[in-house]
């Protein structure tokens, strides 16, 4: 993290100058240790604060990580430029932010999801209709625009 974002601080006239890239003021990172027994099951967690304090993190980012955890995974399985060993690895930070977004946008605005299907009447072959989440949304009143967002990326060259 600290290699790609992190900067040099400016040089304050006094020794070497600084060449290590440092931490940002407003960081927060949390860095949550699954502990295992001896049978290699899983027993716990152990948090520990790499950036920040541990009582604001945990307030902020909370204890679990089943949300984050699958979160990466869904990321992952759509979008090739984050799978290791692969030939489609962003190593370009720009591309594989702009890649991240477009497969956030389609995750967001595009994919159906089971849990929104709708029954359908007087349609032959057909029990049900399937919903995006923008869809479910304009349903219940709250239209929001957000298909401007698919309008803002631009792949970085």
């Amino acid at each position: 993290m600290i290699e790609v974002y992190g900067m040099v601080p400016e040089y304050g006239r006094r020794g070497h100058p600084p060449t290590r890239k440092k931490a940002g003021t407003g960081w927060l990172y949390l860095q949550m240790v699954k502990q295992r027994d001896e049978s290699g099951h899983f027993v716990g967690t152990k948090l520990k604060a790499i950036f920040g304090r541990l009582e604001s993190l945990i307030q902020w980012l909370g204890t679990v990580t089943a949300y984050s955890e699958r979160s990466h995974l869904t990321s992952r399985l759509f979008n090739s430029r984050q799978t290791r060993k692969t030939l489609a690895f962003s190593k370009d930070l720009g591309c594989c932010r702009a890649a991240a977004t477009w497969e956030d946008m389609y995750y967001d605005l595009v994919k159906p999801r089971k849990s929104l299907h709708l029954p359908v009447r007087n349609v032959p072959g057909r029990k049900w209709t399937s919903h995006t989440q923008s869809m479910a949304a304009h349903f219940r009143g709250r239209s929001e625009n957000r298909m401007c967002g698919i309008m803002i990326v631009t792949m970085p060259f």
